[in-house]
């Protein structure tokens, strides 16, 4: 019989060296380092300025100079005071958003599915009302729906308007001024989503027996949802604060919650209150915001 020895276990292998961790680089942060330094300064920095004003004692005025005196009541009497100029601003912008969505979806679907080589020019003249001032396009409102104008007269032809019908300092006119001015903003998220749509898919919905309709409302309007909400967004909160349109195309009866801010700044001096209404206006702006994102918003958005 041959002995069988057993095997001798192998030595230890020198265990290998530690490895160093990879240094971080630190490139990134200096490449934020601008655009944090301009959020700090024209965000943060106004958006304290802002805040401490809400805080100022009412007694103070421009003259005698102001102390924040953490007056809480300032928002209780800024809403108490203004809250019909407030609910109309957002009423008028929410109307102007909703006419928007309209005209924007109509054109950015016609300019991302049917302009064909005129796609590019088409997209140009959406920005173009953008290389003018929006002081003169708001003015130029004004020319056309004047008194004297052709479309009053044309309603007037057609006994849509009185013979002393007007349409210069009424809703109507401020909130054609909203929609003219922040169309843009609301046609191009849209056609941004709308050109990323492969449109096998809506022809496949059509392979499948359905109709033009049903397949815009399955298809097409579900994943044009991130354009439709980015618009609307983009257009509903600059039209909430804004106060050129009320000021040029309405009267003192459509005042909008920025023409009483402005008014307050400006000319009252009533800095304390002007504060007050305005971080009570961006209040509900976010919080209207937060709540539409997480009802009506994509993956793409939160």
């Amino acid at each position: 019989m041959v002995a069988v020895t057993p095997e001798k276990a192998a030595p230890p292998e020198p265990s290998a060296a530690p490895q160093r961790r990879p240094r971080r680089s630190r490139a990134g942060y200096w490449l934020i380092l601008p655009a944090a330094l301009w959020l700090g300064v024209f965000f943060i920095l106004p958006f304290y300025s802002l805040l401490a004003s809400s805080l100022f004692d009412p007694s103070g005025s421009v003259l005698t100079g102001y102390k924040v005196t953490y007056h809480w009541a300032n928002f209780p009497n800024a809403l108490r005071d203004y809250w019909i100029p407030l609910v109309r601003a957002l009423w008028y912008a929410a109307l102007a958003t909703f006419f928007c969505l309209i005209l924007g979806y109509v054109l950015a679907y016609a300019i991302a599915f049917k302009a064909g080589r005129w796609k590019n020019l088409m997209l140009v003249l959406v920005v173009a009302p953008f290389f003018t001032s929006f002081l003169i396009r708001t003015l130029s409102w004004k020319l056309i729906l004047g008194d004297n104008g052709w479309v009053v007269s044309a309603l007037q032809t057609v006994h849509i308007l009185g013979a002393n019908g007007r349409l210069l300092a009424t809703p109507i006119a401020v909130i054609a001024g909203l929609t003219y001015n922040f169309l843009p903003f609301m046609v191009l998220p849209l056609y941004a989503s709308l050109e990323k749509i492969d449109g096998r898919l809506i022809e496949a919905a059509g392979d499948l027996y359905a109709s033009p309709a049903r397949a815009f409302f399955k298809v097409t309007w579900p994943l044009s949802l991130p354009g439709v909400v980015g618009g609307t967004l983009l257009t509903f909160i600059p039209a909430a604060g804004d106060y050129i349109n009320a000021t040029l195309l309405g009267s003192p009866n459509q005042n909008m919650v920025g023409n009483v801010i402005q008014k307050l700044f400006t000319t009252t001096g009533d800095y304390a209150a002007a504060g007050a209404l305005s971080v009570i206006l961006m209040l509900i702006i976010l919080v209207m915001v937060i709540l539409y994102i997480r009802k009506a918003g994509t993956e793409e958005l939160l």
